[in-house]
């Protein structure tokens, strides 16, 4: 026998489970919008703040240009030295990867011993 009216459409979700559901969605908006506002627009306590750099190790503020590129270039020579020398006890990509620091290392000595150069030339 068929039936002149359709049955009702039947429905799994209670109105309590809706009502849970659009909780949800509403606390997931704004835990996203708090995610974006703190990345995209940081509190201006945190923007304003200026840096303040660590004087635990500080050098004199007086001290000249040129002592102060000599001491670099001191240091720059020997840690381009110990690198060097702990290569040799390296095989394989780990000896490579040691002796490309070293080339960086020296190549910033060079740099400290022309900025040097420009400061005392030594014509």
């Amino acid at each position: 026998m068929d039936k002149l009216i359709p049955d009702p459409p039947f429905n799994t979700t209670t109105p309590n489970a809706e009502a849970l559901r659009s909780e949800e969605l509403l606390k997931d908006r704004e835990a996203i919008k708090r995610a974006l506002d703190y990345y995209l627009d940081p509190p201006k306590p945190y923007a304003a703040k200026p840096r303040r750099p660590s004087t635990m190790f500080m050098v004199a503020p007086d001290m000249d240009t040129e002592s102060l590129l000599a001491q670099a270039c001191e240091s720059l020579a020997s840690a381009s030295v110990l690198a060097s020398d702990f290569a040799i006890n390296l095989i394989g990509p780990q000896r490579n990867t040691l002796l490309a620091i070293q080339q960086i290392i020296m190549l910033a000595e060079l740099a400290v011993n022309r900025a040097l150069d420009n400061v005392d030339p030594q014509a």
